[in-house]
């Protein structure tokens, strides 16, 4: 059953003769190894044809669109067990051929919060996303702190070692407020430029983001162009004094909310390892299926089934578009 998931020979023959006359041999074997030339000329040419023809042939034969989504078996719990062969996929009601189906190893860049705000809390957050890191399987992760301005202190390069040992050393700032809001946009450009079709941004934050100096609009904007997914795991205790405001999360809450992410709101220390662990049991089962599309068409009505008794398909995005 599809459900809607989106709110995408050629022959040649060639005869040739030759025929000499009584007395014209020099001629006629003159005349002979000219059509020698001429066809050592046309197989060349025949090879260059048939090389256009074979690229020619790839090219308007179709070109390939992602869906993301996640599989859930009969018990509602995501599974990455299922192949090409267990997908279906429709676009206006069109089949589409599945040409390979994996699980998404798209770029992931966390932005975690070190500022004053985060006092107590900064060696249970840090802990928690050293392990999330750890669990998030092979992918580029890249880091970006937030005390006194965005600090990219791990890059999208980076071996994972490199990651968590630069991790390791990262400390909490008694001296400057975290500004989550530059520290995301900052993680947003340096997804755009890597071109990838998916990716996300996980925001690890102990204070509401505001009081950064600019509009909420300008440092968000850039979040939402790069088409990033915003999971965020923040600090929400009602009359904390390092965070006031926060019950409802404000603007973090909104972004995860327009870039259809998840929000977590954290009431205790604690509480942020298995927030995360939540955000890294989604990543690694979210499922990357690739098919087949005609040249120059575009995502609409885009529909996918699987062929599992009881399993359901949630869509997370299909990309390009």
């Amino acid at each position: 059953m599809l459900r809607s998931v989106i709110p995408v020979w050629r022959c040649v023959v060639v005869v040739a003769a030759a025929i000499g006359l009584p007395g014209a041999g020099r001629v006629a074997d003159q005349h002979l190894r000219g059509p020698d030339q001429h066809f050592r000329g046309t197989d060349q040419h025949l090879r260059k044809t048939d090389q256009h023809l074979r690229e020619s042939t790839t090219s308007q034969t179709g070109a390939s669109r992602f869906a993301l989504a996640i599989v859930e078996d009969g018990h509602g719990r995501a599974t990455v067990d299922v192949g090409a062969d267990d997908f279906l996929v429709e676009e206006s009601g069109a089949a589409r051929e599945i040409l390979d189906v994996r699980v998404a190893d798209y770029p992931v860049a966390i932005v975690l919060d070190n500022g004053t705000a985060a006092s107590a809390d900064f060696e249970a957050m840090r802990t928690a996303v050293i392990r999330m890191v750890e669990r998030l399987g092979v992918r580029p992760v890249s880091i970006v702190t937030t005390a006194g301005g965005p600090t990219t202190i791990a890059t999208f390069e980076d071996d994972r070692e490199v990651v968590l040992e630069r991790l390791q050393k990262v400390e909490w700032s008694g001296a400057d407020d975290g500004q989550t809001l530059r520290a995301a946009a900052a993680a947003a450009e340096a997804i755009r430029a890597t071109g990838a079709l998916f990716s996300a941004i996980v925001i690890v934050a102990a204070a509401p983001a505001s009081g950064e100096g600019s509009t909420d609009a300008s440092l968000t904007a850039p979040v939402i162009d790069s088409r990033a997914v915003v999971h965020v795991v923040a600090s929400s205790r009602t009359g904390d004094e390092r965070a006031p405001g926060a019950g409802d999360g404000g603007v973090l809450r909104s972004l995860a909310t327009q870039t259809h992410g998840q929000f977590t709101a954290i009431y205790a220390a604690p509480s942020f390892q298995p927030a995360l662990d939540r955000v890294v049991a989604r990543l690694t089962t979210e499922m990357l299926i690739e098919y087949l599309v005609p040249v120059g068409s575009k995502a609409a009505d885009v529909k996918i089934g699987v062929r599992m008794p009881g399993a359901r398909v949630r869509g997370l995005g299909v990309a390009p578009k």
